[in-house]
Protein backbone atom coordinates (compact mmCIF):
# COMPACT_ATOMS: atom_id res chain seq x y z
CA UNK A 1 0.00 0.00 0.00
CA UNK A 2 2.95 2.33 0.42
CA UNK A 3 4.54 1.82 -2.40
CA UNK A 4 1.57 3.33 -4.22
CA UNK A 5 2.32 6.73 -2.58
CA UNK A 6 5.72 6.55 -4.82
CA UNK A 7 3.63 5.32 -8.16
CA UNK A 8 1.03 7.16 -8.00
CA UNK A 9 -1.48 4.11 -8.77
CA UNK A 10 -5.08 5.32 -7.25
CA UNK A 11 -7.07 2.08 -6.88
CA UNK A 12 -10.46 3.11 -5.82
CA UNK A 13 -12.39 6.02 -8.16
CA UNK A 14 -15.48 7.45 -6.31
CA UNK A 15 -18.26 7.09 -9.03
CA UNK A 16 -19.89 10.54 -7.59
CA UNK A 17 -17.06 13.24 -7.88
CA UNK A 18 -14.57 10.92 -9.56
CA UNK A 19 -12.17 11.19 -6.85
CA UNK A 20 -9.77 8.74 -6.84
CA UNK A 21 -7.51 7.07 -3.49
CA UNK A 22 -4.91 4.66 -2.62
CA UNK A 23 -6.08 3.09 0.13
CA UNK A 24 -9.32 1.58 1.20
CA UNK A 25 -10.23 3.18 3.91
CA UNK A 26 -9.43 6.73 3.22
CA UNK A 27 -12.13 6.08 0.24
CA UNK A 28 -14.56 4.56 2.41
CA UNK A 29 -14.64 7.37 4.39
CA UNK A 30 -15.02 9.52 1.35
CA UNK A 31 -17.89 7.72 0.62
CA UNK A 32 -19.92 9.11 3.79
CA UNK A 33 -19.66 12.68 2.38
CA UNK A 34 -21.72 11.80 -0.06
CA UNK A 35 -24.26 9.00 1.53
CA UNK A 36 -24.49 11.01 4.26
CA UNK A 37 -23.80 8.28 6.77
CA UNK A 38 -22.67 8.99 10.57
CA UNK A 39 -21.79 5.51 11.81
CA UNK A 40 -19.93 7.42 15.47
CA UNK A 41 -22.20 8.16 18.19
CA UNK A 42 -21.68 10.37 21.13
CA UNK A 43 -22.43 8.11 24.24
CA UNK A 44 -23.05 11.03 26.18
CA UNK A 45 -25.70 12.91 24.23
CA UNK A 46 -26.08 11.04 21.01
CA UNK A 47 -24.71 13.38 18.49
CA UNK A 48 -23.84 11.53 15.16
CA UNK A 49 -20.60 11.96 12.96
CA UNK A 50 -19.41 11.10 9.95
CA UNK A 51 -15.88 10.22 10.99
CA UNK A 52 -14.32 8.88 14.25
CA UNK A 53 -12.01 11.41 14.58
CA UNK A 54 -15.04 13.94 14.32
CA UNK A 55 -16.38 12.21 17.68
CA UNK A 56 -13.16 12.31 19.53
CA UNK A 57 -13.24 16.11 18.83
CA UNK A 58 -16.42 16.51 20.08
CA UNK A 59 -16.73 14.45 23.12
CA UNK A 60 -13.84 16.68 24.36
CA UNK A 61 -16.79 18.97 25.26
CA UNK A 62 -18.22 16.53 28.02
CA UNK A 63 -15.08 15.78 29.01
CA UNK A 64 -13.25 19.13 28.79
CA UNK A 65 -10.23 17.59 28.20
CA UNK A 66 -7.61 20.47 25.79
CA UNK A 67 -4.64 18.66 24.75
CA UNK A 68 -3.39 21.35 22.40
CA UNK A 69 -1.40 24.34 24.24
CA UNK A 70 -0.09 27.59 23.17
CA UNK A 71 3.75 27.51 23.41
CA UNK A 72 3.59 31.59 23.67
CA UNK A 73 0.79 31.77 26.39
CA UNK A 74 -0.04 28.15 27.81
CA UNK A 75 -3.67 28.78 26.38
CA UNK A 76 -5.19 25.39 25.84
CA UNK A 77 -7.71 24.29 22.84
CA UNK A 78 -10.08 21.31 22.63
CA UNK A 79 -9.01 21.00 18.48
CA UNK A 80 -5.86 21.68 16.65
CA UNK A 81 -7.71 24.24 14.51
CA UNK A 82 -8.41 26.43 16.83
CA UNK A 83 -4.40 26.06 18.23
CA UNK A 84 -3.64 27.57 14.88
CA UNK A 85 -6.23 30.02 14.44
CA UNK A 86 -5.09 31.40 18.18
CA UNK A 87 -1.31 31.04 17.01
CA UNK A 88 -1.93 33.00 13.79
CA UNK A 89 -3.21 35.96 16.17
CA UNK A 90 0.67 36.65 16.90
CA UNK A 91 1.46 37.64 13.35
CA UNK A 92 -1.48 39.62 12.77
CA UNK A 93 -0.51 43.21 13.46
CA UNK A 94 3.48 43.10 14.84
CA UNK A 95 2.33 45.53 17.26
CA UNK A 96 5.16 45.34 19.77
CA UNK A 97 5.07 45.50 23.58
CA UNK A 98 7.07 45.44 26.90
CA UNK A 99 5.27 43.47 29.09
CA UNK A 100 3.61 40.16 28.10
CA UNK A 101 0.88 40.57 30.25
CA UNK A 102 -0.03 43.51 27.86
CA UNK A 103 0.54 41.40 24.96
CA UNK A 104 -2.10 38.86 26.31
CA UNK A 105 -4.78 41.30 26.59
CA UNK A 106 -3.99 42.93 23.45
CA UNK A 107 -4.53 39.75 21.89
CA UNK A 108 -7.70 39.50 22.97
CA UNK A 109 -8.77 41.99 20.49
CA UNK A 110 -8.21 39.26 17.49
CA UNK A 111 -9.49 36.24 19.40
CA UNK A 112 -12.45 37.82 20.62
CA UNK A 113 -11.95 36.21 24.46
CA UNK A 114 -13.71 38.02 26.96
CA UNK A 115 -12.55 36.05 30.05
CA UNK A 116 -14.09 39.13 32.64
CA UNK A 117 -17.53 38.74 33.16
CA UNK A 118 -20.22 40.99 35.66
CA UNK A 119 -21.25 39.39 38.68
CA UNK A 120 -24.15 41.35 38.55
CA UNK A 121 -25.35 40.84 34.95
CA UNK A 122 -23.16 38.45 33.01
CA UNK A 123 -21.66 40.76 30.41
CA UNK A 124 -18.09 39.56 29.28
CA UNK A 125 -15.37 42.05 28.79
CA UNK A 126 -11.78 41.43 27.22
CA UNK A 127 -10.24 44.35 30.13
CA UNK A 128 -10.73 44.57 33.47
CA UNK A 129 -10.55 48.26 33.28
CA UNK A 130 -13.76 47.50 30.64
CA UNK A 131 -15.15 45.78 33.23
CA UNK A 132 -15.00 48.21 35.98
CA UNK A 133 -16.18 50.83 33.88
CA UNK A 134 -19.41 48.81 33.34
CA UNK A 135 -19.68 47.69 37.28
CA UNK A 136 -20.64 51.23 37.64
CA UNK A 137 -23.56 51.02 35.62
CA UNK A 138 -24.80 48.72 38.48
CA UNK A 139 -23.56 50.33 41.43
CA UNK A 140 -24.20 53.96 40.76
CA UNK A 141 -20.63 54.65 41.18
CA UNK A 142 -19.62 58.52 39.56
CA UNK A 143 -15.65 59.26 40.47
CA UNK A 144 -15.06 62.15 38.04
CA UNK A 145 -16.94 65.66 38.70
CA UNK A 146 -16.64 68.48 36.65
CA UNK A 147 -14.92 71.66 38.68
CA UNK A 148 -16.85 74.07 37.37
CA UNK A 149 -20.35 72.98 37.91
CA UNK A 150 -19.47 69.74 40.26
CA UNK A 151 -21.64 67.56 37.96
CA UNK A 152 -20.27 63.83 38.50
CA UNK A 153 -19.78 60.94 35.74
CA UNK A 154 -19.17 57.37 35.42
CA UNK A 155 -16.24 57.70 33.11
CA UNK A 156 -13.78 59.87 32.27
CA UNK A 157 -14.48 60.61 28.40
CA UNK A 158 -17.75 61.46 29.47
CA UNK A 159 -16.30 64.44 32.01
CA UNK A 160 -13.75 65.43 29.26
CA UNK A 161 -17.04 65.75 26.33
CA UNK A 162 -19.23 67.70 29.01
CA UNK A 163 -15.90 69.77 29.68
CA UNK A 164 -16.62 71.64 26.23
CA UNK A 165 -19.84 73.09 27.01
CA UNK A 166 -17.75 75.04 29.76
CA UNK A 167 -15.28 75.59 27.57
CA UNK A 168 -16.92 76.09 23.98
CA UNK A 169 -14.50 73.53 22.27
CA UNK A 170 -15.41 72.06 19.17
CA UNK A 171 -12.74 69.49 17.86
CA UNK A 172 -14.83 67.77 15.32
CA UNK A 173 -15.93 69.09 11.73
CA UNK A 174 -17.63 68.09 9.17
CA UNK A 175 -15.61 68.41 5.73
CA UNK A 176 -18.38 69.17 3.96
CA UNK A 177 -20.08 71.83 5.52
CA UNK A 178 -17.58 73.18 8.33
CA UNK A 179 -19.42 73.40 10.97
CA UNK A 180 -18.16 72.15 14.60
CA UNK A 181 -19.18 69.72 17.35
CA UNK A 182 -18.36 69.13 21.18
CA UNK A 183 -18.35 65.23 20.41
CA UNK A 184 -17.69 62.69 18.12
CA UNK A 185 -21.12 61.04 18.02
CA UNK A 186 -22.71 64.39 17.03
CA UNK A 187 -20.32 64.46 14.19
CA UNK A 188 -21.41 61.21 13.43
CA UNK A 189 -25.13 61.91 13.02
CA UNK A 190 -24.51 65.66 11.48
CA UNK A 191 -23.00 63.45 8.66
CA UNK A 192 -26.07 61.34 7.50
CA UNK A 193 -27.65 64.74 6.82
CA UNK A 194 -24.95 64.74 3.74
CA UNK A 195 -24.80 61.31 2.93
CA UNK A 196 -28.67 60.82 3.44
CA UNK A 197 -27.81 57.60 5.65
CA UNK A 198 -30.47 56.31 8.10
CA UNK A 199 -29.30 53.64 9.64
CA UNK A 200 -32.25 52.35 12.05
CA UNK A 201 -34.89 50.91 11.06
CA UNK A 202 -38.62 50.86 12.45
CA UNK A 203 -39.41 46.95 12.70
CA UNK A 204 -42.75 47.78 12.58
CA UNK A 205 -43.45 49.74 9.51
CA UNK A 206 -39.66 49.77 8.20
CA UNK A 207 -39.93 53.34 8.09
CA UNK A 208 -35.87 54.28 8.67
CA UNK A 209 -34.22 57.34 10.55
CA UNK A 210 -30.95 58.69 10.79
CA UNK A 211 -30.81 58.80 14.80
CA UNK A 212 -31.62 56.32 16.88
CA UNK A 213 -33.55 58.72 19.16
CA UNK A 214 -35.92 59.60 16.29
CA UNK A 215 -36.46 55.66 15.76
CA UNK A 216 -37.01 56.03 19.87
CA UNK A 217 -39.99 58.44 20.00
CA UNK A 218 -41.28 56.71 16.22
CA UNK A 219 -41.45 53.38 17.88
CA UNK A 220 -44.07 54.96 20.70
CA UNK A 221 -46.36 55.73 17.74
CA UNK A 222 -46.97 52.21 16.90
CA UNK A 223 -47.16 51.15 21.02
CA UNK A 224 -49.58 52.34 23.31
CA UNK A 225 -47.45 53.39 25.84
CA UNK A 226 -47.45 57.33 26.19
CA UNK A 227 -45.06 57.80 29.38
CA UNK A 228 -45.36 61.93 29.17
CA UNK A 229 -48.41 63.14 31.19
CA UNK A 230 -49.58 67.18 31.62
CA UNK A 231 -50.06 68.28 34.60
CA UNK A 232 -52.53 70.39 33.98
CA UNK A 233 -55.12 68.49 32.17
CA UNK A 234 -53.68 64.75 32.34
CA UNK A 235 -53.32 64.45 28.51
CA UNK A 236 -50.55 61.36 27.51
CA UNK A 237 -48.37 61.58 25.26
CA UNK A 238 -45.55 59.50 23.27
CA UNK A 239 -42.85 62.08 23.21
CA UNK A 240 -41.61 64.84 25.05
CA UNK A 241 -41.48 67.30 22.65
CA UNK A 242 -45.56 67.01 21.85
CA UNK A 243 -46.02 67.44 25.45
CA UNK A 244 -43.11 70.47 25.41
CA UNK A 245 -45.79 71.47 22.26
CA UNK A 246 -48.87 70.50 24.33
CA UNK A 247 -48.36 72.95 27.60
CA UNK A 248 -47.81 76.09 25.94
CA UNK A 249 -51.94 75.70 25.32
CA UNK A 250 -51.93 75.97 29.21
CA UNK A 251 -49.58 78.61 29.60
CA UNK A 252 -50.50 80.82 27.04
CA UNK A 253 -47.10 81.15 26.03
CA UNK A 254 -46.55 82.77 22.59
CA UNK A 255 -42.68 82.63 21.91
CA UNK A 256 -43.40 82.62 18.22
CA UNK A 257 -43.94 86.39 16.60
CA UNK A 258 -45.00 87.72 12.90
CA UNK A 259 -42.15 89.97 11.71
CA UNK A 260 -44.41 92.01 9.84
CA UNK A 261 -47.70 92.43 12.07
CA UNK A 262 -46.09 91.48 15.32
CA UNK A 263 -49.24 89.07 15.92
CA UNK A 264 -47.93 86.20 18.56
CA UNK A 265 -48.62 82.11 17.85
CA UNK A 266 -48.04 79.82 20.49
CA UNK A 267 -46.96 77.33 17.99
CA UNK A 268 -44.37 77.81 15.03
CA UNK A 269 -46.85 76.28 12.66
CA UNK A 270 -49.19 78.06 13.44
CA UNK A 271 -47.04 81.68 12.25
CA UNK A 272 -46.16 79.59 9.66
CA UNK A 273 -49.51 79.47 8.31
CA UNK A 274 -50.13 83.31 9.47
CA UNK A 275 -46.84 84.27 7.11
CA UNK A 276 -48.94 83.37 4.24
CA UNK A 277 -51.30 86.41 4.30
CA UNK A 278 -48.80 88.32 3.97
CA UNK A 279 -47.62 87.01 0.75
CA UNK A 280 -49.17 88.03 -2.29
CA UNK A 281 -51.08 85.81 -4.09
CA UNK A 282 -50.63 85.09 -7.79
CA UNK A 283 -52.00 88.00 -10.58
Amino acid sequence: MHQRLHTGKQLYSCSECGKSFTALSNFLKHQRSHTGEKPFSCSECGKCFAYNSSLAEHQRIHTGEKPYSCSNCGKCFTTQSNLLRHQRTYTECKKCFSQKSNLNKHLRSHTGDKPLSCSECGKCYTQKSDLVKHLRTHTGEKPYSCPECGKCFSQKSRLTEHLRTHTGEKPYSCSECGKCFSQKSRLTEHLRIHTGERPFLCPKCGKCFSQKSCLRNHVRTHAVEKPYSCSECGRCFAQRSTLVYHLKTHRGEKPFSCPECKKCYSHKSHLMEHLRTHTPGPS
